[in-house]
C-alpha cells in the first residue's frame, strides 16, 4: 500500500456528517451497545458517538491527562474528548475547530498500524491506487480510510453500517494474534460467562467476558489497553541490550524495548529507532 495518505480532520466536514453524528450510538460487531458517557460534571446531554477518547493527552494543551478520577469528559457533536481541567474543557467548547485538527492528527498516527483494511471501506477500491493517495478521516474517534471525497460523503449516510463492517474486519484480522486468555477488565477466563465479547474500540479488538465489562472498560480505556499490552508480552523497559535493535512509541520516549510490540501506556505500535 502507498505510504502517503491526505489527512481530513473531521471538523473540515462537520457540515456533511451533523445528521448523522446525532443518530443512536453504533453497536459491536457483537451487538451490544457502547455505554453512553457524558461530562464528568453533569449528566450527559446527549448520546455519545463513536469510541471513547483513546489519547492520553489533553484535547486541548496536549499535556498528560493525569489520574482518571480528575479528568473532564466532554461531548462535542456526540464525540468524546477529555480535559485535564474545566478551564481547557471550556476553551474547547468555546472554540472547538482550534483543536479538534491536532487531535485528529493524532489519532491517525495511534490507529493507522491497526488499521485492517487495505481497500476503501466505500467503494472496495484498493487505497493508494488509482484514486490517489487514501484520505485518512477520524469519524467519532475511530479512523476510517477512504479512496477519495465522494466516499466520505457515502459513509455519512449511513455511517452504522459501515462500522460494522469495519469492526468486523478487525476482529477477523486480530482475532488469531489476541494472545490474552482473560478479560483485561474482571480477570475472568474468557469462555467461563458464555461467549466472550468481541469488543472494537480505535481499530483495536479487546475480547471482553460480558456486557457489563463493557462500561467498566470505557470509564479508564487507557489503563486496560496497557494490561492487554503488558499481557501480550509488551513491558516497557528503560532500555534495550548494546547493540540491539531499539522499538520506541511514537508518543510515548519513554517506552523502549528491544523488540516490536506494542506501547504499554497507549496500545500503539512500537517504532523502530533510526
Amino acid at each position: 500500500m502507498n505510504g502517503k495518505s491526505r489527512f481530513l480532520s473531521s471538523s473540515a466536514s462537520v457540515a456533511m456528517l451533523l445528521a448523522v453524528l446525532l443518530a443512536p450510538t453504533r453497536a459491536s460487531a457483537q451487538g451490544h451497545d457502547h455505554a453512553t458517557r457524558g461530562s464528568s460534571e453533569s449528566p450527559a446531554k446527549s448520546a455519545r458517538v463513536g469510541d471513547v477518547y483513546l489519547l492520553d493527552i489533553d484535547a486541548v494543551d496536549a499535556k498528560p491527562l493525569g489520574p482518571i478520577g480528575a479528568q473532564i469528559v466532554r461531548l462535542h457533536e456526540g464525540r468524546e474528548f477529555r480535559f485535564s481541567s474545566k478551564a481547557n474543557a471550556d476553551a474547547f467548547e468555546a472554540a472547538p475547530a482550534k483543536y479538534i485538527a491536532a487531535v485528529d492528527a493524532k489519532m491517525v498516527a495511534h490507529q493507522r498500524g491497526d488499521y485492517p483494511l487495505e481497500t476503501c471501506l466505500v467503494s472496495g477500491e484498493k487505497l493508494g491506487g488509482e484514486m490517489g493517495d487514501p484520505i485518512d478521516y477520524i469519524y467519532g474517534n475511530r479512523l476510517v480510510r477512504f479512496c477519495c471525497q465522494g466516499c466520505i460523503g457515502k459513509f455519512g449516510k449511513d455511517p452504522k453500517k459501515f462500522l460494522a463492517q469495519l469492526d468486523a474486519a478487525v476482529v477477523e484480522k486480530q482475532h488469531a494474534a489476541y494472545s490474552a486468555e482473560t478479560c483485561v477488565v474482571s480477570g475472568e477466563k474468557l469462555g467461563a460467562m458464555g461467549e466472550p465479547i468481541e469488543y472494537v474500540v480505535g481499530n483495536r479488538l479487546v475480547r471482553l467476558c460480558c456486557k457489563g465489562c463493557v462500561g467498566k472498560f470505557e470509564k479508564d480505556p487507557l489503563a486496560h489497553l496497557a494490561k492487554l499490552a503488558q499481557g501480550a508480552g509488551s513491558a516497557a523497559t528503560t532500555s534495550a541490550p548494546i547493540g540491539a535493535a531499539s522499538y520506541t512509541c511514537p508518543m510515548h520516549a519513554d517506552v523502549i524495548q528491544d523488540k516490536a510490540g506494542r506501547c504499554p501506556k497507549c496500545g500503539m505500535d512500537l517504532v523502530k529507532k533510526e
